[in-house]
């Protein structure tokens, strides 16, 4: 007897599709025999330093440990944490990267009755979380490629059990300031939480942008995440951690599960919160790849989205799934972003100069030798 195991799947999940991650560089050297010594990959917004040094002596120090399950509680890295953002231990709940954070915040407080509100162009988690577990995503209309945080505001009704933003959004780039982010969480009715995803906050730079930490006092219903898989330079680790009122942290560690947080991850994040120079080093490097790829493109004659992340995501017309797959022939990997609705912009991560370069490189070939449209230069 055949069965239809799909059906037997909770219905939200049933019209679900996997999460779709930048693709790997052996998987690109498998499938078009390319050398992966040759391959560069900007997709995924990884850190192109590498690791922390102070990230990988710890890591080699914790490694005698494997036969040991972690600190469930993570005590040391809410220590650190604590110190380096005046929190207290009881707001933090630590997860398997920031994703896992996301998750546990929604299947805490949203259900099947339940609407959750993101923008359009917002983070693929928010829809997918959502819809997993049967609540009702409320999708807002994007302005200007980001949130319009006055429209998110009038879509709250009474069903609204949580709203999601990313602050600086990914794919877009896009930011939101202090003035903008307060003004908006004013006129969040108290019963609603606000999740503001702060994945990409360690690159903003110069005055006038929000520290959501800084906000919580004011607004108790204010939840914050962030995480050490960009400007901490900890990806493959999966260490993610959100601040709240002690309350809410309460409630999340009730569903976390325990010891999401391996025994490296948790000493690497420890370590690298001290590695002042190291955070300093990569944000520097990313503001003068984004002004090279910003440059570069303006050369190109290609419209981008200003962006306050490690990432650009760039308009090269109607022929990026051709564009996109030049690139992968020439070996580099970047990110078309059509799954986020966005189907002529490729976003791509900030490399190492050399590798910003080969990526301009590799476009203007990709751009050059498409043939024409009647838009005119393949774009």
């Amino acid at each position: 007897m055949s069965i239809d195991y799909q059906s037997l799947a909770v219905k939200g999940v049933q019209a679900l599709s996997p999460y779709q991650p930048g693709k790997p560089i052996d998987e690109l050297a498998r499938e078009l025999g390319l050398n992966p010594d040759g391959i560069i990959k900007l997709a995924s917004n990884e850190n192109p330093l590498g690791p922390s040094p102070k990230a990988l002596a710890a890591v080699r120090e914790a490694l005698d440990e494997l036969c040991r399950y972690p600190d469930g509680n993570g005590f040391e890295l809410k220590q650190a944490l604590s110190a380096r953002f005046a929190v207290k231990p009881s707001q933090i709940t630590l997860g398997n990267g920031s994703n896992d954070v996301l998750e546990v915040i929604t299947r805490c407080f949203a259900d099947s009755s339940s609407e959750v509100v993101f923008s359009q162009y917002a983070f693929a988690v928010y829809p997918l979380v959502t819809q997993a577990i049967g609540a009702k995503g409320v999708s807002v209309p994007a302005k200007d490629y980001g949130h319009d945080l006055d429209a998110m505001v009038e879509a709250i009704t009474d069903r609204t059990k949580l709203v999601f933003v990313a602050n600086p959004n990914n794919p877009t780039g896009t930011v939101h300031g202090a003035e903008a982010i307060e003004s908006f969480l004013d006129r969040i009715p108290a019963r609603v939480l606000v999740v503001l995803d702060e994945a990409y906050c360690e690159y903003l730079q110069g005055e006038g942008y929000v520290d959501g930490l800084s906000l919580l006092e004011r607004y108790p219903n204010l939840i914050v995440t962030r995480t050490f898989s960009k400007a901490w330079g900890l990806a493959s680790l999966r260490a993610g951690y959100s601040v709240s009122s002690p309350e809410i942290a309460n409630i999340l560690n009730r569903v976390r599960q325990p010891f999401n947080v391996d025994t490296l991850a948790l000493a690497a994040a420890t370590a690298v919160l001290g590695d002042e120079e190291y955070l300093q080093r990569s944000c520097e490097v990313n503001a003068q790849g984004m002004k090279q790829l910003e440059s570069s493109f303006g050369e190109m004659g290609l419209e981008y989205i200003p962006s306050a992340g490690n990432f650009i995501a760039v308009d090269v017309g109607e022929r990026a799934p051709e564009i996109n797959q030049s690139l992968l022939e020439q070996g580099v990997i970047v990110r078309p972003i059509a799954g986020y609705g966005m189907p002529r912009h490729l976003r791509v991560s900030i490399g190492l100069p050399e590798e910003n370069a080969r990526f301009v490189e590799a476009l203007s070939h990709a751009l050059g030798t498409l043939p024409e449209t009647e838009s005119g230069r393949g774009v």
